[in-house]
This record gives C-alpha cells, structure tokens and sequence, in this order.
C-alpha cells in the first residue's frame, strides 16, 4: 500500500493511499452527498473491479474525506487516462485535497502510458470547470444531455509533454 502525508498549508493532514474494497461504504456515502447521480454501491464496486485501474482516497481523522478514480483507454492510436470521479467533502474543499487526489491519478496514469487525461464535467459545475483549468485542464467540446437528467457533459483534457 503506498501512502503519503500532507500537510499543505491548510491546516490539515491528509494522506492519500490506494482505495480498496473495504473503502466502498465511506465511498459511497461521500458520493451521495456530492453528487446528484451517484453510481451507487453495485456501480462503484463494478467499476473498481472491472475499469477503475487507479482509485485513491484521502483520509484524514480516520476518515475517507476524498476519493478519485480512473482508467486507461487506448484508442489504437493513442493511450490517454480518463478521470471518471473525483469527490472532496465539503469541510475538505479548498485545502489542497482535491489538488493531491488528481496529482496521484495523474502520475498513476502516466505510468501506465497515458499522453493525455480526459475527464467530464457538468457545464454547469463553474466551481470545478475553474478548478479544473488551475490544473491545466482545456475545454475540448459538449457532449449534449451526457448526464442521466439532460445536463450537457464539458470534456476536458490535459496533455503531457513527451
């Protein structure tokens, strides 16, 4: 298991380490107050199981305060990571968690090949769209109605340099 403490400033200590299937009751609870469409338990255990290559969590106080998880995709040209969630709860918002959980999917993925990250975003979440863009993540183009109630989906991506 690897693990690392941060202290970032903030007021906070945190670490992050790989997720495990023991993680998924704290997971889902943290996804349910941070999303209005959750994948639920049986969602989030297939993902972790079947596609999910990277997941971290961040805990602090004995506690899951954060989690992101994502995948590699090749698509015969090209190999790029992809984002598919990221959640901080919201008395740990704004003190490096989110930063820190993207940091490490980040160089996870790129360890295993990805030139670029992609990731989705609801058009209306300005808060993680700008969020987002402090990581140098670009606006690539709307996926019409991508979420289950209509709502376009933003793709951004961040590439790496070779």
């Amino acid at each position: 298991m690897v693990t690392a403490g941060f202290n970032p400033g903030h007021g906070i200590t945190f670490m992050i380490r790989k997720a495990n299937p023991g993680d998924i009751p704290e997971i889902i609870a943290l996804e349910e107050k941070a999303f209005t469409d959750p994948w639920g338990e049986a969602g989030m255990r297939d993902a972790m199981n079947l596609y999910l290559s990277s997941f971290f969590v961040a805990t602090a106080a004995g506690r899951i305060v954060g989690f992101s998880g994502g995948g590699i995709e090749d698509t015969g040209d090209v190999i790029y990571g992809h984002i598919c969630t990221l959640a901080v709860a919201d008395e740990y918002r704004q003190r490096g968690v989110g930063r820190e959980l993207i940091s490490w999917i980040e160089y996870d993925l790129r360890q295993k090949g990805a030139s670029a990250i992609e990731l989705e975003v609801r058009i209306s979440n300005h808060t993680a769209i700008t969020f987002y863009k402090k990581l140098g993540y670009q606006e690539v183009f709307v996926y019409d109605s991508y979420y289950k109630d209509g709502e376009d989906g933003l793709v951004m991506m961040r590439w790496f340099s070779s």
